[in-house]
This record gives structure tokens, C-alpha cells and sequence, in this order.
């Protein structure tokens, strides 16, 4: 009965993510609704609290689809509670990455649960464990931008519609990030079950390094014009333009001078 209950608990839901969920709820009607007085003030509550959101499921994703490929030591670690306090590095997968989006306006890849990958057998289940995290960022920006792509976006106020347009370019940077072939990125656990001991061992010590590798390279100007090329390319195809981004991001930054330019009277 107690070894039931136990393990009830490690399912249950997070009153922290249950708080965060609440948050961009709210804020989300505020936004809707043009309840703020500064819609600012609501965009940046509801952009943040939804990364955060997107974050959670992230890391659920990948500790989901390892408890059932075989680590049932994932729900004792507090990973299925969806509480981003349980993370094995709650700054580098929560905090950061806001910080990041705060400053730049870029969704900066987390990874923060503990996997203990010798529980697991066969190599397609150690690769789906990877690619489950950055999906789960595919399937969060298919869905904030699906009133743009079903071209159901009559009656949607203009700063809910630049807002979700501003998760949606986050979601997809995030995505195209973590999807990339670098250790210590979910790209490469996607193809490392693959790679000979010999080639896994020569770019192991790079993995702690990797993400910030990554935004050294980004640096490079023609480096960036091409990934911010991409990401553009996407949110085409889905049906945003520069416009949405642009004015989403200006209503996030809402403490810049001469924020909200976007925003009709």
C-alpha cells in the first residue's frame, strides 16, 4: 500500500506547474481581453509563463519516454511531477533559458534530467529519448501558430495574435537548436547510439561545451544570418511574418523606450 502510494506521488502533478499553468492563463486572458492597462506588462507574463510551461514539457517528454524504455528509476527523481524545482539543473533549464529570451529573444534549449541510460536497451529507444524534448518544442509551436496557418485569426486581438507569434519564434529556435548534432545537445543523443565507442569517446569531453560552442558560432555573421534564415522560413511556412515576430518581441521588451510601437490606439 505505501509502495502504491509512493508512487502515486511521483505522478502527481506539481502545485508549482499547476501554478505556472494558472499564470499564463491568466495573463492570456489578460492579453485577449485588453485588461492590462500596459499589454506590455500581459505579453511578457504570458510569453514568459508559456516558455516556462513548454520548458516543463520538454523535460517530461524526455523522462516520459525513458520510464517507458526501461529507467523506472525516472519517477523517484520527481521528473513526471512536471516541477521544474526537481530538475537536475533547474538554472541552466529554467532560468537561463528566460534569461536568454529576456535579452535576446531567443529559446535557448534546456536539459536538465538525469537518464540512467544503462537501464535502457537498443539504440532506437536511446534516440527517441533525445528527439522526445526538441518534438515536444515542434509540437508547442504548431500549435501557437495554428490560427495563422488555418488562417483562423479573424477576432484574435492584435497582441494575443503578436504574442503567440513571439512563443511560436521561440519554440522554433529552440527546436532548431536542440536539434543539431553537437554533445551535449538532444541532437546528438538522437545520433550518438549510432556513432562507433571510438567516435563517442573523442567528442565526450566537448559535451558541457557544446551549447555554448553553439553561440560562439552563432556570433559569426553569416552563421547567424543563415540559422535566423531558417527560423524565418519556418514561421513563413507557418504562416508568420516578420511583422508578428517583430511586434511580439516589441511588446515582450515592453521597459525598451519606445516599446509597444506595434500597438494600435
Amino acid at each position: 500500500m505505501a509502495i502504491a502510494t509512493s508512487r502515486r506521488s511521483e505522478r502527481r502533478i506539481s502545485p508549482v506547474f499547476l501554478g505556472i499553468v494558472a499564470v499564463t492563463a491568466v495573463t492570456g486572458w489578460a492579453t485577449w481581453t485588453g485588461f492590462a492597462e500596459q499589454p506590455g506588462i500581459a505579453v511578457f507574463l504570458f510569453v514568459t509563463a508559456a516558455w516556462i510551461v513548454s520548458l516543463c514539457l520538454h523535460e517530461y517528454a524526455h523522462a516520459r519516454t525513458a520510464l517507458h524504455s526501461g529507467d523506472i528509476s525516472i519517477g523517484a527523481k520527481g521528473y513526471l511531477t512536471l516541477n521544474p524545482l526537481k530538475y537536475t539543473h533547474a538554472l541552466l533549464s529554467i532560468v537561463l533559458p528566460v534569461l536568454f529570451v529576456i535579452m535576446g529573444g531567443i529559446g535557448l534549449p534546456g536539459g536538465a534530467v538525469f537518464i540512467e541510460r544503462g537501464r535502457i536497451r537498443g539504440r532506437w529507444r536511446h534516440s527517441l529519448i533525445s528527439a522526445a524534448g526538441p518534438l515536444t518544442n515542434v509540437a508547442f509551436a504548431v500549435v501557437c501558430t495554428a490560427p495563422f496557418w488555418l488562417d483562423a485569426l479573424g477576432g484574435v486581438p492584435e497582441e494575443f495574435r503578436y504574442a503567440l507569434a513571439f512563443l511560436a519564434l521561440l519554440q522554433v529556435t529552440a527546436a532548431i537548436l536542440n536539434f543539431l548534432p553537437v554533445p551535449g545537445l538532444d541532437g546528438y543523443g538522437v545520433i550518438e547510439p549510432w556513432l562507433s565507442h571510438r567516435a563517442r569517446r573523442q567528442v565526450e569531453p566537448l559535451a558541457p561545451f557544446g551549447l555554448l560552442l553553439v553561440f560562439a558560432v552563432l556570433w559569426i555573421p553569416q552563421v547567424n544570418a543563415t540559422f535566423f534564415g531558417a527560423v524565418d522560413a519556418v514561421l513563413r511556412g507557418l504562416g508568420i511574418s516578420d511583422l508578428d515576430t517583430y511586434c511580439g518581441q516589441d511588446l515582450y521588451r515592453f521597459w525598451q523606450e519606445g516599446s509597444n510601437v506595434c500597438v494600435t490606439p
